[in-house]
């Protein structure tokens, strides 16, 4: 019994990588409440432990009193048990005798037993717990374990297990079991005591620390990334500013071809991203982050929060972009509510939008106002992708609109 307890601490001090003085006092605890509950105390008790060796002693002292004199068994001995012992013991002096670990009977053990393996867990899940408080918003690699519907079960370079939930998973994202994945530390929790890492692939802070690995520029400080803003798989839109006047932040992060960014876009899934400099003129950000549109003016309303912007025909469904990306993102890197307008082409017949209240319900065609389409033409020079996403109609609708539109356009 012994013996298989001595295996068990050396098993725990091999793969679970504790320091000595860690074990040690682990085991030491673990022992004293095994002979707390058998003896009621344990001050009069030594404990001689090697984990390494196996080595195992437990040693209660008592002092020898006249025999019909022991008041607790416990601390005292009675002299003629302790000549038993050893012969030239005398009353008064202090007497050693050694506690075998089959006298605490095969229940004890096996609950101490229990105890240690439940100790060893707990400070084992509050290294890991620890270890990666302080990892979150760095990017590590781990291994795919296994793949469930809602989450990756994965496992870093110590084996320990992590998840990337499917929210935190770029759309295009399909991994198999033994990939390697590069994912940033998004959150660590608690469960039951349990630590849960979650990792992302979606968070703007994975595609900040890729532009730190690839950009030397961004690494050592002489470039700065001020606001990233994402929509994953989709669209990026990354601001960044130099410190250095020598510096083109824009140049540095696409580098030489697209060299530096082409390894991140693959990273991403093919995910376009738009670096933008920064700058404190609210009016050029807005015109650099509806890039690739160009933009002929702006008028921002900052009571409400809203910003019009006014654009050629040609460029209102680049603003708006696939799906209404580019505007959302736009958007949120601006911190303005867009609206865009199409600018009036005189040589170009248009109508406005609520002349065919007696066709369309007056309803539908506000939410098409809402967005800044006001008259047919501004509606048909955006996709109608763009018009359902933006407006929140149905497909139906948005047809039947522009099947009525382009009738009396022609």
């Amino acid at each position: 019994m012994q013996l298989n307890l001595i295996d068990s601490f050396r098993e725990f001090k091999e793969f679970k990588n504790f320091d000595k003085e860690t074990m040690m006092a682990i085991l030491e605890d673990v022992f004293r409440n095994m002979i707390i509950k058998k003896y009621g105390s344990d001050e009069n008790f030594d404990l001689i432990i090697n984990p390494e060796k196996g080595d195992l002693e437990i040693w209660r002292n008592r002092e020898i009193v006249k025999n019909g004199a022991v008041e607790d068994e416990n601390e005292q001995i009675a002299l003629s048990d302790a000549l038993k012992i050893e012969d030239d013991f005398e009353v008064g002096e202090d007497v050693s005798e050694e506690i075998k670990l089959e006298s605490f009977g095969r229940r004890s053990v096996l609950s101490l037993r229990q105890n240690l393996v439940g100790r060893i867990m707990e400070i084992e899940k509050d290294a890991i717990y620890q270890k990666y408080k302080v990892r979150i918003g760095e990017v590590i690699n781990a291994e795919v374990y296994q793949i469930w519907k809602r989450e990756i079960l994965l496992v870093d370079d110590d084996d320990n297990e992590v998840v990337m939930p499917r929210e935190h998973q770029i759309p295009g994202d399909f991994f198999k079991k033994g990939d390697s994945v590069r994912a940033v530390v998004a959150a660590v929790e608690l469960r039951n005591n349990t630590p849960r890492i979650i990792l992302s692939r979606t968070a703007p802070e994975f595609l900040e620390r890729l532009f730190e690995q690839e950009v030397p520029e961004i690494y050592d400080g002489l470039i700065t990334i001020k606001k990233i803003v994402r929509s994953p798989g989709e669209r990026a839109k990354v601001a960044v500013e130099s410190y250095d006047d020598r510096v083109d932040p824009v140049g540095a992060c696409v580098g030489m071809k697209g060299s530096r960014i082409h390894s991140i876009v693959r990273e991403l899934r093919n995910e376009n991203i738009d670096v933008i400099n920064w700058t404190e003129n609210e009016e050029l950000l807005m015109a650099r982050s509806l890039s690739p549109a160009k933009v002929s003016s702006i008028t921002l309303k900052g009571a409400s929060g809203r910003a019009e912007v006014y654009l050629k025909p040609d460029q209102v469904s680049l603003a708006i972009g696939k799906g209404g990306n580019n505007i959302k993102l736009a958007g949120l890197l601006t911190g303005y509510e867009i609206d865009v307008f199409r600018e009036e082409d005189e040589s170009e017949e248009d109508v406005e939008l609520m002349e065919f209240s007696d066709e369309i319900d007056e309803w539908i065609l506000q939410e098409f106002i809402k967005i800044g389409c006001d008259t047919a033409r501004s509606v048909l020079d955006l996709d109608e992708e763009g018009l359902i996403s933006r407006t929140d109609l149905e497909a139906e609708t948005v047809k039947e609109v522009i099947r009525i539109l382009k009738k009396e356009l022609s």
